[in-house]
């Protein structure tokens, strides 16, 4: 019900911000962890907004990755999301597509999470078999299981580069709050 009422938020969670910070992460140049929620003095605060700002914080440090390999000319074809985000149908691969600006796949099992990534892999690793890993998963993995792709809405595509804004200028307050917290 929560994750579908981020549907309902503004495209850019109308001026609040949540960094999911547990623990360090190095592609933000932090080094411990605590998770935040902040808002801007103006912002429309909501339940709706709230969340998707909770959704968004899962992407936000994906993006800052998925930027360094831009500046490096890498083009994405599509993503496949895989894991607990993507239990609930459609939110999160929406939310991901406009966070990533790319079409994101969800296969039927992508609720498992790693541990069925990981067994795919051991099986994998088993077979030793002619095939790379992107043949051996397509031919032997993907193309058993249904899978839908959502493409990115132009909305949430500004609305999330909107987001990255905030999130970006925030993270000498999440720095702040390692420190002395």
């Amino acid at each position: 019900m929560l994750y579908n009422e981020a549907l309902n938020g503004d495209a850019d969670c109308g001026g609040v911000v949540s960094y999911n910070y547990f623990s360090g992460e190095p592609v933000s140049h932090i080094d411990d962890g605590r998770p935040l929620f902040a808002r801007t003095q103006n912002c429309s605060f909501s339940l709706a907004n709230f969340f998707r700002a909770q959704i968004y914080s899962t992407m936000a440090t994906l993006k800052i990755g998925m930027e360094i390999l831009e500046r490096e000319a890498v083009k994405i074809d599509c993503l496949t999301g895989h894991g607990g985000l993507f239990k609930t149908p459609v939110v999160g691969q929406r939310l991901m597509a406009g966070a990533m600006n790319s079409p994101v796949s969800v296969m039927e099992t992508a609720g498992e999470g790693g541990a069925w990534g990981i067994a795919v892999l051991a099986n994998y690793a088993y077979d030793s078999n002619e095939l790379s890993l992107e043949d051996y998963l397509n031919e032997k993995i993907f193309s058993k299981y249904k899978s839908t792709t959502i493409e990115p809405v132009d909305a949430d595509v500004k609305g999330f580069e909107d987001y990255m804004k905030l999130y970006k200028a925030g993270l000498s307050v999440e720095k702040t709050a390692c420190e002395n917290i």
